[in-house]
């Protein structure tokens, strides 16, 4: 492999020698991948930071919504994307079931109450669009309850929206094959077993009607004003990359 000047300063690096110290056997190619994600990672970070300071001077509202099918990478997007910021000013949102109490509230209730108070961000590990995708692919939800939501979802958001919010909406797209590869990993990890689910479980089976479903949010969910960002996820590294420098170029800081 021949290096240029750029690539040998990469590896004399303080992070490039770390990675070329961890391994047994060396891989210039690998060491210098995992370097250039781990500088321009550390770059997004301090931008990050700048933003929320930003969001909190200004007293602004941020929403960003993490979709995707399972195992596609959004909690690992949402780690970075938190690594360094403030605590105080964000929330990490991932909704359990609902009680029997919510299950009979208006359906984007649960959700209005996660909202930001003003200068604090929050991140939501699937959102309401869980009724647009898994809710009507498991039987979760009924045709009527799905007609519904499909109804008023575009409402919401430009309530959300009109109320001095800004909603990011980011979806992670993976392959089917992709996906078979990180159940696979997970299942044979006795440190990762507990992330999988009955859902996910029958997530392979199910693969074309999540497709399905997950068309039919495109089409009736992306608008002007709060458009689908699409991420291809199927490498993690670069995914988190992508979906930070949205959220950069979305969100007007200073």
């Amino acid at each position: 492999m021949k290096l240029s000047k750029a690539d040998i300063d990469i590896l004399n690096s303080k992070i490039g020698l770390r990675y070329l110290l961890s391994d047994e056997k060396i891989d210039l190619e690998k060491t210098l991948r995992q370097t250039r994600y781990e500088i321009k990672l550390r770059e997004l970070q301090a931008e990050l930071i700048k933003m929320q300071s930003w969001v909190i001077d200004q007293n602004k509202k941020l929403v960003i919504l993490f979709e995707g099918r399972d195992s596609a990478g959004k909690g690992g997007a949402i780690r970075r994307m938190t690594s360094y910021i403030n605590p105080r000013f964000y929330r990490t949102v991932a909704l359990p079931k609902p009680t029997s109490e919510e299950e009979g509230q208006w359906y984007f209730q649960r959700y209005v109450n996660k909202l930001p108070q003003p200068g604090e961000i929050v991140f939501f590990d699937r959102s309401w669009y869980n009724r647009a995708v898994v809710e009507p692919v498991n039987g979760f939800c009924t045709l009527e309850q799905y007609k519904i939501f499909m109804g008023q979802v575009n409402e919401f958001e430009k309530m959300i929206i009109e109320s001095d919010t800004i909603l990011v909406k980011l979806y992670f797209s993976i392959s089917k094959r992709e996906q078979a590869k990180r159940f696979a990993d997970i299942k044979k990890s006795p440190l990762k077993q507990w992330k999988m689910s009955a859902v996910d479980r029958k997530a392979q089976a199910l693969w074309d009607e999540y497709t399905k479903y997950k068309m039919q949010m495109f089409d009736n969910t992306n608008t002007t004003l709060a458009p689908w960002i699409i991420i291809e996820a199927n490498r993690k590294t670069e995914a988190r990359i992508e979906a930070i420098e949205h959220v950069l170029r979305i969100v007007p800081y200073q």
